[in-house]
């Protein structure tokens, strides 16, 4: 998180690098004052094969363009204001832009931050306007880094921090996003709220604790288009060492879809072994989610988990599934050959929690309709990505994927087709 990095130790710096003074601008004598600047420029190719699981869509291809320039305003050790503006854009896909490939230019960040109170290594902050959020593992709450538009909130939130445990309390707008120019527009309800806290254990390893809550209208699910009120309280773990890797998480939902009661639930554990004495430091790694369904279609009730706002890529490079109605097997392996260079190899089999309800999108939206198929089994997902460091300033991604269909997609989509992907990712960031 750009906002995140801190550069006032270069107030004492008398290098003279372009790089360190552009990071730290004094605006008063005495250098409380003083002002960093930052950006970034992304350019990622794309191209897809019979991308939605059609037989004779052929080949379409995107080239994507991602800007970004940010500035801290620092006034001392307690105030500050942050700011960023972003542009996203898509040329070339044959179906136009994609919601999340373009919005031509947006402010994604604007806020001011005052520092309260702080003693030794406790402080308390409160933040208020226009702001990302990103949470754990990014199941729920992320900034969506993987696509060309970022997500973003407009809201207050209030920070307590200390050396072993953090808690962020918050309530935020998802704005409307638009592809144009400044032409976002605010909810003005409050649909995002929750706490969200991180407990370290020295030796013991680390938990997250949280509540969100969420309000939306006319909302999709094969069981139907209502407003929805749903709570969620979830639990994770995660630890790292001797080798091992643990990330566990579960989480369970309620509220209401129209006048129908939420009733609905996901569990996931990823777990690895790093061989940290071999070159390269090798891992194997296995991903296992399952996240509930609708249990019975057209009863008013609904037990299909909603991922709030999720990571696009949890599933894949360009993952036709979201985290809905869905159990995954996902084993994968990693390896870096050189420490500028990072290797993964995973394979991820897909089912369908339910048979009464469908596919769901990465976002959570409703894809697919799939009461009328008794098939369990979505397909298969094969995938290679690489990545390069050149400096701490430039770096080079890409991965291909494949995707083998099984009988859910053969039963409900026709004519039937393998989808193919891939990407080269070039990114610059100062």
């Amino acid at each position: 998180m750009r906002f995140d990095e801190d550069y006032s130790a270069l107030k004492t710096d008398t290098s003279g690098a372009f790089y360190n003074k552009i990071k730290y601008i004094a605006l008063s004598q005495n250098r409380n004052i003083y002002l960093s600047v930052g950006g970034e420029i992304r350019y990622e190719y794309a191209g897809r094969f019979d991308e939605n699981w059609i037989a004779g869509q052929g080949y379409n291809n995107s080239f994507l363009q991602r800007y970004s320039l940010n500035t801290n305003l620092q006034m001392g050790n307690r105030f500050r204001i942050f700011a960023q503006i972003n542009s996203g854009l898509e040329n070339g896909s044959k179906y136009g832009p994609a919601p999340v490939d373009e919005d031509k230019l947006n402010i994604q960040n604007l806020f001011a931050e005052l520092k309260i109170w702080q003693k030794d290594e406790q402080r308390f902050s409160v933040r208020a306007g226009r702001q990302e959020l990103n949470y754990g593992t990014g199941r729920l709450i992320s900034v969506r880094e993987g696509t060309n538009v970022r997500l973003y909130f407009t809201g207050a939130k209030a920070m307590y921090q200390s050396k072993r445990f953090t808690i962020d309390g918050f309530a935020m707008m998802a704005d409307n996003v638009y592809p144009g120019v400044f032409d976002n527009k605010p909810t003005h309800h409050i649909n995002l709220w929750g706490l969200y806290s991180t407990l370290m254990i020295p030796k013991g390893g680390n938990f997250d604790f949280y509540y969100l809550g969420v309000k939306n209208h006319d909302k999709e699910f094969e069981e139907g288009i209502a407003d929805e009120t749903r709570h969620t309280v979830a639990t994770r773990y995660w630890k790292n060492g001797g080798g091992f890797i643990y990330n566990l998480e579960g989480a369970y939902q309620w509220g209401k879809f129209g006048q129908g009661n939420i009733n609905a639930w996901t569990a996931a554990i990823d777990f690895g072994y790093v061989f940290d004495q071999l070159k390269g430091k090798p891992s194997i790694n296995l991903r296992n989610d399952y996240i509930s369904g609708d249990m019975k279609k057209g009863d008013g009730n609904l037990q299909t988990f909603n991922p709030l706002y999720p990571r696009g890529g949890y599933f894949g490079f360009n993952p036709l599934i979201g985290p809905a109605n869905l159990i995954d097997l996902h084993p994968y392996a990693t390896y870096s050959p050189s420490d500028k260079l990072d290797l993964q190899a995973d394979l991820v089999c897909n089912w369908r929690y339910s048979t009464q309800d469908g596919l769901y999108r990465p976002s959570g939206n409703f894809n697919l309709p799939g009461a009328s198929s008794s098939k369990k089994y979505i397909g298969t997902t094969y995938l290679v990505s690489a990545d390069y460091r050149f400096s701490k300033f430039f770096s080079l991604s890409s991965g291909a994927q494949y995707f083998k269909t099984g009988a859910f997609i053969k039963d409900v989509v026709q004519p039937t087709a393998n989808s193919w992907f891939y990407n080269l990712q070039f990114t610059f960031k100062f």
